[in-house]
Order: structure tokens, then C-alpha cells, then sequence
């Protein structure tokens, strides 16, 4: 398997990053949103990468693909999986999501064609609709694999046009109803291992080319609406008005001061989008809706926020004489990774030769929804000036290259460990 990790060739890797980048709606950027035509064409791409490798993909319910190569001859031993996602954020980059993916067929290409004896199967996965971009919830895909989110949650969930998560699946083809097919059984599995860009800067400005994630933030995300009264901005005088883009503006700042707080050291809350109408120079506000993100590596404090936050909204509402509704649109828990498959990751790269840092993920994974069903552990490559979510984002093909010979060294390592009950 030694002889795998020295064939990953950084220009096949590069080859793939403009393939996939190539599927993309037109404008600055990659946009390729979850459960849209061009994710699915994605999809088949990587399917086509597989055939090519001698492996045959399905997908399953919720639109999650998945290939396994499997042992010359049966172990009994559980299967290990890498993989990640291919939809993206509007006008977003060409490398998160899409370079765990292609480090993933890289490594089914060196394994296979190094002819490496293997004693447990080797899973291929690429999680349908991890952005929560279009339907406000993140990691769909993983979350039906994780029974986290099933059949009945699907019409909860509506994009901007008013086209519910269970609508967007079935006119792409897919079964939103067979989701619980989807579940993994935890008895399958041993360990799942994701490579990732890191979406910030800390191993680009310390000059550490790999990542080893311990622990990954929660997230948790509301919508809230304000509903004042739309008026003439040159009839309505300044103090008879019920603007309710100054009290959203208002609310924006109070989540901003809760997070720079002394005892919110580590807590992030962003307000990402927000929609007002009717939109016309010469309107007063009548209503806004905007989104609250709120991220944290402690559970508690996590929800704690979210609650303050709103209670702080309905302050600024009720003084400023707007109404305010407000809604959960997605609850994901952080996590701690488990110790002996970071250990395994840090191994490989000491192999490798390659420095490392052992670090937290301020963004959520696919990983954090399959740690509910198997072990799991992340690889972090650089992210070039820690941009992310842009089309400025970008990390070398020789840097994803080492994090892939980290993978393969890593799965190696994973694939000859007795199982863990």
C-alpha cells in the first residue's frame, strides 16, 4: 500500500477539480446547488470515474453515491469509507467538497492499479446536498444516511422559490419516500476518513501542510421575519415609522456584540442572508427576513445563544413596534472526533514526512453526521489567504496531493486493524 500513496499524481487530481468546476451555472464562480440537475450531473461524473476504475456506483434514496471495491477474497471485517460532497453555495469555489471527492477517486485509482491486497472494503462516497445554501439545512444527504432526517422532515424544508426538499429530490429522480433505505448500519462499518479543505488560514499562515481535526462545531440556524408597515419614505415621518429593516439591522448588531462578549470567546453568529420587501427606493421597509447562523464547539453555549439571540430580537422588535416570528430551520451538535483515528491520520503524515497540527473545524461536515454511525476523522489541506464560500478559493494541486497520500496511508493503516466492537 506504500507503493499506492507514492503513485497519487497531482495532475489527475487537477484534471478532476476543473472537471467538476466545469458543471456549474453560469456567472462568477461554481454554483451547483443541492438536488439541482447540475449536482446530479456531478454525481454521474464521479460514477463515470468509477466505472472507469472497474467499480460500480448506486445511488441511494436521499441521491448519496457510493462505489465500494471490495477484497480479493472475504474477511468478514467491516468496510472503511472516504468521500465527500459536490454541491456548492452560490458563486462559490471549486475546491470545498469537491476536493474530498477527488481524493477519493485518486485513491480508488492508486489502489486499484497498484493491485494493493486489501482486507476490508473500501468505500467511495459522495454525500448528496451538504450546503445548506438552497434548503437552510445542512448535510442532507449524511443526515438520511445518519436517520437524523427521514421522510417526514422533507416538506419542512422549502428554498427560496417555495419548492420543499421532498419536491427538489423527486424532480431530480430520487425516492424521497425510500430514505430509511439509506440508512447505514453501524455493524457495517469500521471507520470513515473525509478530506477537506480547511475553509481558513491557520495551516497556510503556520506553513503546516496537514490538518488532523480532533473536535467540529455545531451549528444552529434560525429565520426570523419582521413585519412593519410598509409606507412612502417621503410621507412618513421619521418618528411614526415601523422600519422593519432598521430593527433588522438593529438585530444584526446585537448578534454580532453577543458573540464579541467576554463569555462567548469561540462562538461565532453570522447573519449570511437577508431579504427585504418590498425592495423599492422609495418604500419604507414593510417586512425582512433574514437568517441567523450560530456556531459553537460547546454544545450548551451553542443553544444557549441561539436562545438569547432571540430574546434579544424580541426586544428590539418590541420597542421599535415591528412584529417578529421566528423559527429552528437546522440543529446540528458539535463533536469530538475519536483519538485513535486522528492518531491514524497523524501517522500518515509523519510517514509522509509532512508537518501537521492537530486542530477544530469552525465548519460543519459531512463526518460530523456519519460520526453518528461509524468512527470517524477529517484531513485538513491548506486554503490559500483562508478564503472560503468564493471564487477566490484555492488550494495547489501538489497540496492536495499530500493530503490524498495522507488518505491512502491512512485508510491503509485503518484497513489492517482488527475491528473494533
Amino acid at each position: 500500500m506504500t507503493d499506492a500513496a507514492a503513485s497519487v499524481d497531482a495532475h489527475n487530481i487537477e484534471r478532476l477539480i476543473e472537471a467538476f468546476a466545469a458543471l456549474s451555472e453560469p456567472g462568477e464562480g461554481v454554483t451547483r446547488l443541492g438536488y439541482s440537475a447540475l449536482e446530479r450531473q456531478a454525481h454521474d461524473l464521479f460514477a463515470s470515474e468509477m466505472a472507469g476504475l472497474g467499480l460500480k456506483a448506486a445511488v441511494d434514496a436521499a441521491g448519496n453515491t457510493i462505489a465500494e471495491l471490495s477484497p480479493a477474497s472475504a474477511s468478514g471485517a467491516r468496510a472503511i469509507g472516504t468521500g465527500s460532497h459536490l454541491d456548492s453555495v452560490p458563486s462559490g469555489g471549486r475546491f470545498d467538497g469537491i476536493a474530498g471527492v477527488c481524493a477519493a477517486i485518486e485513491t480508488a485509482r492508486v489502489v486499484v492499479e497498484s493491485g494493493s491486497a486489501i482486507r476490508r472494503p473500501w468505500r467511495f462516497v459522495v454525500f448528496a446536498a451538504e450546503e445548506g445554501a438552497r434548503f437552510g439545512q445542512a448535510c442532507t444527504g449524511s443526515r438520511v444516511i445518519a436517520g437524523l432526517t427521514g421522510a417526514g422532515d422533507l416538506d419542512a424544508f422549502h428554498d427560496k422559490d417555495g419548492v420543499s426538499l421532498r419536491q427538489a429530490m423527486a424532480e431530480v429522480g430520487l425516492d424521497p419516500a425510500g430514505c430509511a433505505s439509506a440508512v447505514w448500519d453501524p455493524d457495517e462499518w469500521h471507520a470513515f476518513v473525509e478530506l477537506h479543505i480547511e475553509q481558513g488560514n491557520v495551516l497556510e499562515s503556520s506553513g503546516t501542510p496537514i490538518g488532523v481535526v480532533e473536535s467540529i462545531s455545531g451549528s444552529s440556524r434560525l429565520l426570523v421575519t419582521l413585519t412593519g408597515t410598509a409606507s412612502h419614505t417621503g410621507g412618513t415621518p421619521m418618528h411614526l415609522r415601523r422600519d422593519a429593516l432598521a430593527a433588522a439591522a438593529e438585530c444584526v448588531l446585537a448578534g454580532e456584540r453577543l458573540a464579541k462578549d467576554r463569555e462567548h470567546h469561540g462562538t461565532r453568529v453570522t447573519v449570511g442572508r437577508l431579504d427585504v420587501h418590498p425592495g423599492s427606493i422609495t418604500t419604507i421597509p414593510g417586512e425582512v427576513v433574514f437568517s441567523v447562523d450560530v456556531r459553537d464547539l460547546d454544545s450548551q453555549r451553542q443553544r444557549s445563544t441561539a436562545r438569547e439571540l432571540l430574546a434579544r430580537f424580541e426586544g428590539i422588535a418590541a420597542e421599535r413596534g415591528v412584529g417578529i416570528r421566528s423559527e429552528v430551520i437546522g440543529d446540528t451538535s458539535p463533536v469530538i472526533l475519536p483519538t485513535w483515528v486522528a492518531d491514524a491520520i497523524a501517522g500518515a503524515a509523519v510517514a509522509e514526512g509532512l508537518g501537521y497540527r492537530m486542530m477544530s473545524s469552525g465548519a460543519s461536515h459531512d463526518a460530523q453526521q456519519i460520526s453518528r454511525v461509524t468512527s470517524t476523522g477529517m484531513i485538513f489541506v491548506p486554503s490559500k489567504d483562508g478564503l472560503s464560500h468564493v471564487p477566490e478559493e484555492w488550494t495547489s494541486s501538489q497540496e492536495l496531493a499530500e493530503g490524498t497520500r495522507v488518505l491512502v496511508r491512512t485508510l491503509s493503516a485503518l484497513d489492517a486493524e482488527e475491528d473494533r466492537r
